[in-house]
């Protein structure tokens, strides 16, 4: 299958976090071009032990994260023509998505664009992994279908949203479970339809969830998560760092940090 051997072209820590549905991406933001805050973000993450850091996409911004966190940085837009010089600046994937960014906005996302979208990345990127988001907007019985069809236009990855859609009432761990139920549910719906239409895409659980919501991400069916504001809205390095291994750790595997970040101290973080 030729989504299968693309999958194998990624680093064998992925190919392997992957496998064992442990797979932990920390978000820098699709519309976040801020240097400073992609380093501190993405030093967080190395230290931290994630797997995968998701950066806006922009080769500078991948040079950094590479060179700051050691580990496989992916690439996030909405705009396929932007990949090229990411992947080309030593992007490991891309992602179409996610669209929280634009709901705000006004812009959304249907099904027939985002299958476009999909459809022009792979004939600009033939090898190269690609992870789509399945717009929360799209009821669940919909979203289903357009995971199953991203697959047959060349996704590699499904990831899942929903996090802007939540609207929690309660405090507390009640209300970290009922900002996560969106994409939660979206995770559970998606993994088992792509099983069901032998549709053979790993499912990446992301937006709105925190260290009570990640293993409920896995029991629902993921792969992986993909956290971002849990992380990226803190100003404290240290707290960054420990929110990470905190996410690591939820999700059953304990944290190390990237082996070439092991001499760098938490307290000289700038």
């Amino acid at each position: 299958m030729v989504a299968k051997s693309r999958l194998e072209k990624l680093p064998s820590a992925l190919q392997a976090a992957l496998a064992d549905r442990c797979l932990l991406k920390v978000i820098a933001g699709l519309t976040n071009f801020d240097a400073a805050s992609v380093e501190r973000i993405s030093r967080a993450a190395g230290q931290g032990g994630a797997d995968l850091i998701d950066v806006a996409c922009d080769p500078a911004l991948v040079q950094l994260a590479v060179a700051v966190s050691g580990l496989p940085i992916c690439v996030s837009a909405v705009e396929p023509e932007l990949f090229v010089a990411a992947v080309a600046a030593g992007a490991a994937m891309v992602e179409i998505g996610n669209y929280d960014a634009f709901y705000p906005l006004g812009r959304i996302f249907d099904a027939a664009e985002v299958v476009e979208l999909t459809r022009r990345t792979r004939e600009l990127l033939p090898e190269v992994v690609l992870s789509v988001t399945v717009p929360h907007v799209l009821p669940l019985d919909q979203q289903e279908q357009l995971a199953v069809d991203l697959v047959a236009a060349g996704a590699d990855i499904i990831q899942t949203e929903g996090g802007t859609s939540a609207k929690p009432f309660s405090a507390g761990r009640l209300g970290l479970i009922e900002k996560a139920a969106p994409t939660l549910a979206a995770a559970h719906s998606i993994s088992r339809a792509l099983v069901e239409s032998s549709s053979a895409a790993p499912v990446l659980c992301a937006s709105g969830l925190s260290a009570v919501t990640v293993p409920m991400a896995i029991a629902a069916g993921a792969a992986g998560v993909g956290v971002g504001s849990a992380i990226n809205k803190l100003n404290d390095p240290l707290a960054m760092v420990a929110v990470v291994r905190g996410l690591r750790e939820a999700l059953g595997v304990t944290a190390v940090a990237n082996p070439t970040l092991m001499s760098t101290s938490l307290i000289q973080l700038p």
